[in-house]
């Protein structure tokens, strides 16, 4: 699945829409209250602000804080809970004390998410909230998305899949309702740029967020950094790519990202695309 804001998507039919976002109301009214899991992105944001706007003060956002968060993302998620008056919570996740995530084999997404999901589980049961929800979309049915698994097992709601609702529908109503995030390119935690089968660490995700920081603060908007080893490869949007060689950005990315242990730094030349480590490994939607 490639999810890219530099590729335009179809207009989303208006009756359809109309129907969908409807369905999403009536099933979020029918919650007494909601734990919403909020990273911020464009589908969290969207479910937050409607699970606001339905329920009120029973509609409480919660952001996993953990070193694969990065830091962009929890200023982005605490902006938009001020900004939209959204009852709004940090909690901490322990996944990287967890072995059958470190090791970082094709199934890591389900123990992140599992640990996530158990933890919010465990916050909605103290404050006597009856729903436990996220922000996966109808979209997400047909990729490789191990956290499903965990979702069902812990009996996680996902109120916009269960509408229909896909990520283009999504950004469409996210943009009526002047949420800044109807645009804001895709994203995933950091451990995502790490190959399966090499080892999560700390310093592996601090110099992954350092190098993105570095691609974002020359003005690249769609990007991400894989980490193989002592190799970066950086994959950038199509239409961004000819910048990268530009004189002087090309000698920007290759002294900070080898200041931060690299020794080499690629241009994927297929450009940036979600799920590029996949690629290779047989796995089936989950």
């Amino acid at each position: 699945m490639t999810d890219s804001t530099s590729q335009a998507a179809p207009a989303p039919d208006e009756r359809l829409l109309v129907q969908k976002e409807a369905s999403l109301r009536a099933a979020i009214a029918g919650y007494e209250s909601v734990v919403v899991a909020f990273s911020g992105g464009a589908d969290s944001a969207y479910l937050g602000w409607v699970a606001r706007d339905v329920l009120g003060d029973r509609a409480l956002c919660v952001t996993a804080d953990s070193p694969s968060l990065p830091s962009r993302h929890r200023r982005r998620a605490l902006e938009l809970a001020r900004a939209f008056a959204l009852p709004h919570e940090f909690i901490i996740t322990n996944e990287m004390d967890l072995p059958e995530y470190t090791a970082n084999e094709p199934d890591r997404c389900y123990h992140c998410k599992r640990e996530l999901f158990s933890r919010l589980a465990e916050l909605a049961r103290a404050r006597g909230i009856a729903i436990v929800a996220d922000g996966a979309n109808a979209d997400d049915r047909g990729d490789y998305r191990p956290g499903r698994r965990a979702a069902r097992e812990l009996g996680v709601r996902s109120p916009l899949d269960e509408a229909g609702l896909t990520k283009a529908e999504i950004r469409e109503l996210s943009r009526r309702a002047g949420l800044p995030t109807w645009d804001e390119p895709a994203s995933a935690c950091l451990s995502s740029r790490i190959p399966y089968h090499s080892a999560v660490t700390p310093e592996k995700l601090a110099a992954i967020e350092r190098a993105e920081d570095v691609l974002i603060g020359l003005g690249f908007r769609q990007c991400r950094v894989r980490h193989h080893g002592d190799v970066a490869r950086v994959e950038l949007g199509p239409d961004e790519m000819a910048r990268a060689l530009e004189p002087a950005a090309r000698e920007t990315i290759l002294r900070e990202l080898k200041a931060l242990g690299f020794r080499y730094v690629t241009l994927d030349l297929q450009g940036y695309r979600t799920g590029s480590l996949n690629e290779g490994v047989r796995l089936q939607p989950v």
